[in-house]
């Protein structure tokens, strides 16, 4: 071809976007090269370069290509904003929400920017912030799919799952088949524990994007937790075949052999999960449930947790009907029968949950106040009204705030994750007045000590609660065996305590 015949640069570019337009992202890739290899300071090539990059999931790439055309021209809302993208591909949150913020001061009524820096700002905690930049980014677009997806994770966040499904709902309204509002539509189902409706919309989201990795997990987890384990071994397979490494798949599948008794690739699972990044003190509680490890002195507070708020929304029912849950009613009335009719007491409700506590110790109290590590039990007991003060976190630092500030302390199936009891029997003592109670219950253990079961839970032996009381200035009041609840159709034995001080 004869110089003559060759395209100009210009042309060279709207070739190269037309074919970026149409998802012909290589042959652009070249385009947007060969005009690079004639003008090397083209902003627009070089931005558009970075953003295929991009979209090749290649981010540090992007990055500096779309930085390169951002010295040529800083005045490029649309850069900022795809560099911010990139930033946030990359983990780099606070960085994305400079760029986004660079957007819009030169462009404010810019919704894709609006919505990405309500991304940044959701990944980084700040929901209350986050919705605050989707509802402008949606006053300016109201039929953007993205901004209504992402607003329904920031409310599904701060567990507004119902409205979140509205949004989800639009979302897909705008955008039938949406794999990302689908799956969030399940997540926020299961969470209001729709468990049929969740696993439909998973399935709905993996036929519309097969290789969506986290729905299969999240199908997983929903079909383990309805224990069906081989279902969700090979929900979580699938996702590992299509992202090898992933720490929430390899997990799962971890969690999918424990469930099918199948101990020794539990194990190796477990030990794969840690070496893909996931929480190490999680996957080594696991392991030595098993047997695998020594067992630690206490479960990992962001196990707990992470346990409790996905069991938050069906806890109750759960526990009531399928666990045949007692303890409270058993504790209420160990209670009952040491204060002899005393009231008007200040009472912490330890490991609080949903309160299933709650009403049953409320008429006893003067003020009553619970504390939990998960935010999502805390939510639900907030809804019951009978509680003055709730607060989230762990209980033996919530205790050590106060020297002799309660008259009573209740702990309703709380110990079971906690093994060494020492840390909680010292606090307990200083945060009770004198001749306070400490009313709790434990699984009981035929043996010494305490130990660690492949529930998860521990066990204790009722010698070492004893021994532990009186070394702390306790005396046992009422010591009582019972059963506690069911666990597949078993009995779980118990103890029952009443302390004074």
């Amino acid at each position: 071809m004869n110089s003559i015949d060759q395209p100009d640069t210009g042309a060279l570019l709207r070739q190269a976007v037309a074919h970026h337009q149409r998802g012909e992202l290589a042959r652009a890739d070249t385009l947007y090269a060969a005009v690079l290899a004639r003008e090397p300071a083209n902003f627009d090539a070089l931005h558009l370069s970075g953003v295929v990059a991009r979209q090749r999931k290649a981010p540090h790439e992007a990055l500096a290509l779309i930085t390169q055309a951002l010295v040529i021209d800083a005045g490029r809302a649309i850069a900022h904003c795809n560099l911010g993208a990139v930033l946030q591909d990359l983990g780099r949150e606070h960085e994305a929400l400079a760029s986004y913020e660079r957007a819009l001061a030169l462009q404010p009524d810019y919704p894709m920017a609006l919505c990405n820096r309500g991304n940044a700002l959701r990944r980084l905690g700040r929901l209350d912030e986050a919705l605050g930049s989707y509802e402008r980014a949606l006053a300016l677009a109201p039929s953007y799919p993205e901004a209504l997806c992402n607003r329904a994770l920031a409310l599904q966040a701060l567990d507004r799952h119902a409205d979140a499904l509205e949004d989800f709902g639009a979302a897909l309204t705008q955008r039938p088949g949406y794999a990302e509002a689908l799956h969030g539509a399940g997540v926020s189902l299961a969470a209001l524990d729709q468990a049929e409706d969740a696993l439909e919309a998973f399935d709905r989201a993996l036929r519309a994007q097969p290789d969506y990795a986290e729905a299969w997990c999240s199908r997983g987890t929903l079909l383990l937790r309805a224990h069906e384990a081989q279902a969700a071994l090979d929900s979580y397979a699938q996702a590992l075949r299509l992202r090898p490494g992933h720490a929430r798949a390899q997990l799962g599948c971890a969690n999918a052999l424990r469930a099918l008794g199948r101990r020794d690739e539990a194990v190796a699972a477990y030990q794969a999960a840690a070496a893909c990044g996931a929480d190490a003190a999680t996957v080594a509680y696991l392991l030595a449930s098993l047997g695998a490890v020594p067992a630690p002195q206490a479960s990992p507070a962001g196990y707990v947790a992470a346990l409790f708020d996905q069991y938050a929304s069906r806890f109750d029912r759960h526990l009531v009907d399928v666990l045949r849950y007692r303890t409270p009613t058993l504790l209420a009335d160990v209670l009952a029968r040491q204060l002899a009719g005393r009231s008007e007491l200040d009472i912490l409700d330890l490991g609080c949950g949903t309160g299933l506590c709650g009403p049953l110790l409320r008429p006893l109290a003067r003020h009553l106040a619970g504390v939990d590590l998960s935010a999502g039990m805390l939510a639900q007991a907030r809804e019951l009204g009978v509680y003055d003060a709730l607060a989230c976190g762990e209980l033996t630092a919530y205790l050590a705030r106060d020297e002799a500030r309660w008259d009573v302390l209740a702990a309703a199936d709380v110990l079971v994750y906690v093994g060494d009891l020492e840390p909680v029997l010292a606090t307990a003592r200083q945060a009770l007045r004198a001749g306070g109670t400490f009313v709790f219950s434990v699984e009981a253990l035929d043996g010494d000590g305490y130990a660690l079961r492949a529930s998860g839970r521990y066990a204790h032996a009722a010698d070492y609660v004893v021994t532990l009381a009186a070394r702390h200035g306790f005396a046992v009041r009422e010591q009582a065996a019972c059963t506690l609840r069911e666990d597949s159709g078993e009995p779980v034995a118990g103890l029952l305590f009443a302390l004074t001080c």
